[in-house]
């Protein structure tokens, strides 16, 4: 089992894994692999202990019913896989500021807190718009050969080059 403690493993043998988790997740729940709607039924979750039951009338949230599902058991048991995996191949530590950041914008813990929670709200509402996220239409919906989920896994990839381009080129330069 020393495959565990790699710190790089074969992107083939990744891809085949998430294809079989794919298999499986059609199999026994009939809908495609994705974590977005995991998010939205959190912030219904969150919105229902703020709002009480009032929150389950919103139109919203009647179609992503605030509930704890398999989608967001997928999304903690990413969370718990990344950590385990890390701490697996010795490479796991805590930064606020990673190396790339810092060498180009500095080492303020604030501008980089702020500039993830930012791009989280894009990132979260690019999904909700899209009908999905990278593993919905990255893997899910590609692997289905649908052409809204090919042309999205073409912009995700467009769109992160060109964030990529403008924070470390443009503005960091």
């Amino acid at each position: 089992m020393e495959w565990l403690r790699l710190e790089h493993w074969s992107p083939y043998a990744v891809g085949i894994g998430i294809g079989i988790l794919s298999w499986f997740t059609f199999l026994l729940s009939d809908k495609a692999l994705g974590a977005s709607t995991a998010f939205a039924r959190t912030s219904g979750m969150i919105a229902r202990l703020v709002g009480g039951k009032k929150v389950l009338e919103n139109t919203y949230y009647r179609k992503f019913a605030p509930r704890i599902d398999w989608e967001l058991m997928l999304v903690l048991g990413i969370a718990v896989g990344a950590w385990l995996s890390a701490r697996l191949s010795g490479t796991f530590e805590t930064s606020w500021v990673p190396a790339l950041w810092a060498g180009t914008f500095g080492d303020a813990v604030g501008l980089r807190i702020a500039t993830a929670f930012i791009g989280g709200i894009f990132m979260g509402f690019g999904a909700r718009w899209a009908g999905g996220c990278t593993s919905g239409h990255g893997i899910s919906g590609t692997l289905q050969l649908t052409v809204v989920s090919w042309v999205a896994a073409v912009f995700f990839f467009i769109g992160g080059i060109a964030a990529a381009h403008l924070l470390f080129r443009v503005i960091g330069g």
